[in-house]
């Protein structure tokens, strides 16, 4: 078979919040299969066994059979490669460590071109997998080498570099579960949980309430010893030393053995344990020295490290370290034996994927202090037998939760407090974390302001804790979502003027008010911005403003196509008509039934507490009533609409227009409110107005949005006499 070409990349984008195809993310990527529109998988010789032997596990894809090989069974029918590319890369993903399940290809109504879409929960990991899964596609078409291994890694390293950390993305998955929404402020670990003004922030794992007067003492060690003292916490004694033989001065006083440490390290850096010799003494200084502006010297407290987590005042994980050996075989070198009895352990890596750190002693000058101090070194062969200590304290990663005496959380919660962290890590000294620390000598020897999950999310040994969950929770109160209400508006005919009117009739409900629309930016009355801000990124700043307590923002079909949704859910979903269709075509919006999957976005989003707004004068918009998790209410300018009957005879809410006034029905109940006509009137007369799109239905879809937004009428009346629709030229 002659060799294929490349199928053709035509546009890549990404859409950043819920969309026609799903509520997430996804990357939307345009096909031009070129030629092989002609070749579909099961006539291209020897490709699908290619194809299999080199990603097995296609067949856990259920594609759309909905049974665990399905997609084979797609690829031994004949199925096009826009569509295998879509399950190539979704498998890559899962290979990568971001495992996605969602992907979909559709035609479009030029031949041979494919939209195909696939979840993405970062753009640049998503378009690292497109690319590597393209090159191995055509390789698998043209019988060509093929290096999943290879690809798969760098699909990984751009996840390192660009995704949450594993200990953020616990805590953003814990508010997933609880419906909060998040927003992530940078390329890095911070995160904003919720929206406006319930929002709240974290870093991994510090959070807008950690004290950074808190943090700054949990980095002193010798302060942190001095003010847990005094609350009668038990702390090692110690002294902070400025030279080597100050250091042994501290130990005699103190009495051996002793530990010397960097007075502001962290993650044990530069800290060397049970030390009895002078000579050792004097070298754990330099090391210490080395690693931090203060040198402390500690005694020494029998026992293995311990790191408790404690948020909001509970202890909520605890993690043991183990001590790690070799054991002389007379034949392999100290280096050799570490990666033989240790660093073979499948747990141990380099990235945070795995529990337990390889262990690279020729770079750890504290094994290799402990080394000289047994009389060896990293390239000495013990004798057969001998067991060499390598690290006291291995990685604290044996979960000990639940074995954690109540006597030992309350002095661990204590010390928190002291130090004023909500969320700390307390490092203490046991040898057995079910007693008491007072029965067996134990200590707290640091507390540690922004903790590392890892170890309670992956231990070693033991059961993951779910300390993402107790983050939120102390966060949130058990019913907050950190959502303010977000009121969304589709559809091509007024759509600007209904917006400005709903952010009216909030800010004069007591509202902090921002609105995103094609006449600009606006927080409460104050326009910001003047360009066109109906617009993903203008929204977007708007839930990031911790000053507003209400969202307003107009979409319309071109701009859910290309940005998608700004939020994941709206209190309020508003969708005026079905227009609008004839500046689609660059998206391959050509019909009517096409239009009404874009358009639904606005209300599949919808809460299960929210509502949708349809106008019962378009009949397509009332097949959208079965799609609302939440309540619907229809408006129409003639109060005897059979769908406005139908709808009120379930005891629905409507919205119509009798003697120029609103009227606010549901079932039987009819109340008579905003004059709409007189607002009219005034628009009409107005020689400064510089927009024409207000009319009666316009202004009764803003009067239902209202009522949906628990308005009362008599506000909603004085708002529509108040409010004014144009803008100065």
């Amino acid at each position: 078979m002659s060799k294929k070409e490349d199928i053709k990349l035509l546009r890549i984008n990404y859409l950043r919040g819920p969309n026609m195809w799903t509520y997430r993310p996804v990357l939307e990527v345009w096909l031009d299969l070129g030629e092989l529109e002609d070749f579909p998988s099961h006539l291209l010789p020897g490709f699908n066994e290619r194809l299999t032997q080199a990603l097995p596990a296609l067949i856990e894809h259920h594609c759309g059979v909905g049974e665990r090989g399905g997609f084979l069974q797609r690829l031994l029918e004949g199925t096009w490669c826009g569509h295998v590319l879509e399950h190539v890369v979704i498998e890559l993903l899962n290979l990568a460590g971001m495992p996605t399940g969602f992907g979909q290809t559709r035609s479009t109504s030029q031949r041979g071109v494919y939209r195909m879409v696939f979840r993405a929960r970062d753009e640049q990991v998503a378009r690292s997998a497109l690319a590597e899964g393209h090159a191995l596609l055509m390789a698998a078409i043209n019988d060509t080498p093929i290096d999943v291994p290879a690809a798969v890694a760098r699909v990984r390293d751009k996840l390192d570099d660009c995704y949450l950390g594993p200990s953020t993305a616990a805590i953003v998955a814990a508010a997933t579960d609880r419906r909060i929404p998040h927003i992530r402020l940078n390329d890095g670990n911070l995160v904003q949980l919720g929206h406006g003004a319930r929002q709240r922030r974290i870093w991994t794992a510090e959070t807008d309430m950690t004290s950074a007067i808190a943090e700054g003492i949990a980095g002193d060690k010798d302060l942190t010893k001095t003010l847990l003292k005094s609350c009668g916490i038990p702390v090692p004694a110690g002294v902070a030393v400025k030279t080597a033989e100050a250091a042994w001065d501290a130990a005699e006083d103190l009495g051996l053995p002793v530990v010397i440490k960097p007075s502001d390290g962290n993650h044990g850096r530069g800290v060397t344990l049970d030390l009895k010799k002078r000579e050792d003494v004097m070298a754990a200084f330099k090391l210490a020295e080395e690693h931090g502006s203060e040198v402390l010297v500690e005694s020494y407290i029998p026992g293995n490290e311990h790191r408790l987590l404690v948020v909001g005042g509970k202890v909520v994980a605890a993690a043991r370290g183990d001590i790690a050996t070799v054991t002389g075989d007379g034949r392999q070198s100290v280096a050799e034996l570490i990666d033989t009895q240790i660093n073979n352990d499948p747990r141990r890596g380099l990235t945070e994927e795995f529990p337990l750190n390889r262990i690279n002693a020729q770079e750890d000058s504290v094994i290799l202090l402990d080394l000289e101090r047994q009389g060896l070194t990293i390239d000495a062969i013990p004798e057969t037998g001998r067991e060499v200590l390598i690290q006291r304290n291995g990685n604290v990663a044996i979960d000990c939760t639940d074995q954690v005496h109540p006597e030992v959380a309350h002095i661990v919660s204590l010390a928190a407090r002291v130090i004023g962290l909500d969320i700390a890590g307390i490092d203490l000294v046991a040898q057995d974390i079910s007693r008491p620390l007072h029965e067996q000598g134990g200590a707290i020897v640091e507390v540690n302001a922004g903790p590392g999950l890892l170890m309670h999310l992956k231990p070693a040994e033991g059961m993951p804790q779910p300390v993402g969950q107790a983050i939120i929770d102390h966060l949130f109160a058990d019913d907050e979502t950190g959502r303010i209400p977000v009121v969304g508006i589709a559809g091509s005919r007024g759509t600007h003027t209904i917006s400005r009117l709903v952010a009216w009739l909030l800010h004069l409900n007591g509202r902090h008010v921002g609105l995103a629309c094609t006449e600009g930016l606006f927080l409460g009355t104050r326009r910001v911005e003047r360009k066109n801000s109906a617009r993903w990124d203008a929204s977007h700043r708007l839930l990031m403003n911790r000053g507003v307590d209400a969202v307003v923002i107009e979409n319309s079909a071109e701009s859910v196509l290309r940005d998608g949704l700004a939020y994941d859910r709206c209190h309020v979903g508003v969708v005026t008509d079905m227009g609008g269709i004839a500046g689609l075509a660059h998206y391959d919006v050509l019909t009517e039934d096409q239009l009404f999957k874009v358009l639904r976005t606005q209300i599949d989003v919808v809460l299960s507490e929210g509502t949708a707004v349809l106008n019962a004068a378009e009949p397509r918009l009332l097949d959208m009533v079965e799609l609302c998790d939440g309540e619907v209410i229809l408006y129409a300018m003639d109060g005897a609409s059979p769908a406005l009957a139908e709808h009120r005879a379930k005891g629905g809410r409507a919205v119509f227009l009798q003697g120029g006034a609103a009227v606010l029905a549901q079932g039987l109940s009819e109340t008579s409110g905003a004059n709409v006509d007189a607002l009219l009137r005034r628009f009409a007369a107005s020689p400064a107005a510089v927009t024409a799109e207000i009319d009666a239905a316009t202004v009764l879809a803003a009067v239902a949005t209202a009522w949906a937004m628990n308005i009362p009428s008599e506000l909603i009346s004085a708002g529509l006499d108040t409010f004014v629709p144009e803008l100065q030229a």
